[in-house]
């Protein structure tokens, strides 16, 4: 076998609408207009495949996120709008957020299985449980079901989508136009699944795709989130503050991952990073305070609210946090407002204090600096074992993808820690991953004949 080349990091673009500050769509650089435009998200997929990312990320909730009255909430549908990327690209990997609460995996197997053949193999599925009460309410349910429960369901959902997929063999179309045969049918067969959440006949409606599964990607820090990520995911997106806090969450989920026989290679961990990028350190820190300076204290305190499962409401911003649940009694995302209420803590911070620093990143980490600032950053993380890659987050769009792209994409290139070219074509071959092969039992046909 050949040596294996020089690690590379891997870096996704995670694209939302103005940006991903909650005070972008007000800010002059930005073009809060065009979130329903088409063409505004061709022009950044175009962007970051010209930057030669690895790929691109939609996430998705199943109910109107936040107070509308105060940020650009809502859009496009992730893999409709992905279907119409597809078409202006050729190489950059495309992921979408899909809940296996309020889904069901036929119809989720399908649907990846037809992007991956849209896109030529550059789907990914970014695996979530859900995180709010009022997502069950737009599905008949009064409450949320219970946290582990959700994961439940979910490692279920995932088996039965990975056996629909595995349901048509890579040769099963024969194409016989003398016999009249277009597939073998011994290579074409039902899963007969029956578990405690689903029951599902198949075969899958659609061909084996060219990944054969699309990326599995996941997104919970959880105790449980880390324990389905170590079993089924192939990246996985995450939130933490410190080198110390992201060295210590590698190393969790990269040990958890023997224990279903997978090797460290097979899962790529991705931090979070909002980048507010300036030609000085001055000017960065200038645009995170024009960006702070935008933000409407109501829709802040709504988002914390909903992120510590406590009602701020009319508390005074000057003051601190009040007293707050324990994580065991949190049924929403529970990585999230440990981090928060952590950072809370650990920094004294006031609401207001608090509001500020999650304006850019939700929890994710935000740096402000020049392109070369930036990149001793990640080069930090990458190389002192807290990440392989990086989950970026522009905090305005188009201009933050573009900064980065223009001028942190080339440093990195410089010193050897990303791609100058793509040299796969599929989105698992960006990230260095394997085609999964089939799994089921193949049916014997009768006298040895394709039936």
């Amino acid at each position: 076998m050949p040596a294996a080349g020089p690690r590379r990091l891997h870096l996704n673009a995670f694209l939302m609408n103005a940006g991903h500050h909650d005070a972008a769509w007000r800010h002059p650089r930005t073009r809060p207009e065009r979130v329903t435009d088409v063409r505004y998200f061709q022009h950044l997929a175009r962007t970051a495949e010209r930057g030669k990312l690895d790929s691109i990320f939609f996430a998705d909730g199943l109910a109107l996120w936040g107070k509308v009255k105060h940020n650009a909430l809502g859009g496009f549908e992730p893999l409709t709008l992905l279907s119409a990327l597809a078409t202006v690209t050729e190489r950059i990997g495309l992921i979408a957020t899909v809940s296996t609460t309020f889904n069901e995996p036929f119809h989720t197997a399908r649907k990846f299985a037809s992007l991956d053949h849209l896109s030529g193999g550059r789907a990914g599925w970014n695996i979530v449980t859900s995180g709010t009460v009022d997502e069950a309410r737009n599905f008949g349910q009064d409450e949320h079901l219970e946290h582990s429960l959700r994961y439940e369901r979910a490692r279920e959902f995932v088996e039965v989508a990975t056996k629909l997929w595995d349901s048509w063999e890579d040769d099963a179309v024969l194409l016989d136009r003398v016999r009249g045969v277009y597939a073998d049918t011994g290579k074409v067969r039902p899963i007969d699944h029956r578990g405690e959440h689903f029951a599902v006949q198949g075969p899958l409606n659609v061909q084996r795709s060219p990944q054969g599964y699309p990326l599995l990607v996941q997104a919970g820090s959880s105790e449980d989130g880390k324990e389905f990520a170590a079993q089924y995911a192939e990246a996985v997106f995450t939130a933490q503050q410190t080198l110390a806090d992201g060295q210590a969450f590698y190393k969790d989920v990269k040990n958890r991952l023997a224990r279903y026989g997978r090797s460290e290679d097979g899962l790529k961990i991705l931090p979070g990073i909002c980048p507010v990028i300036g030609s000085t350190q001055t000017e960065a820190r200038a645009l995170e305070q024009e960006l702070t300076d935008l933000q409407v204290p109501e829709y802040g305190l709504a988002q914390l609210s909903g992120m510590l499962g406590t009602d701020l409401t009319g508390l005074p911003l000057d003051g601190p946090l009040p007293a707050l649940p324990e994580e065991r009694d949190i049924n929403g995302n529970k990585s999230r407002f440990t981090l928060v209420a952590e950072l809370a803590r650990r920094d004294g911070l006031t609401l207001r204090e608090l509001i500020a620093r999650l304006g850019g990143g939700r929890g994710h980490r935000v740096f402000a600096g020049t392109p070369e600032q930036i990149a001793d950053q990640l080069e930090e993380w990458f190389t002192q074992g807290a990440a392989d890659g990086f989950n970026v987050m522009p905090p305005h769009l188009p201009g933050g993808l573009e900064d980065f792209v223009d001028h942190v994409v080339p440093l990195l290139q410089a010193r050897g820690l990303f791609r100058t070219e793509y040299t796969g074509h599929t989105l698992r071959e960006h990230y260095g991953l394997p085609r999964p092969a089939g799994r089921l039992a193949p049916l014997v046909a009768a006298a040895g004949q394709p039936s």
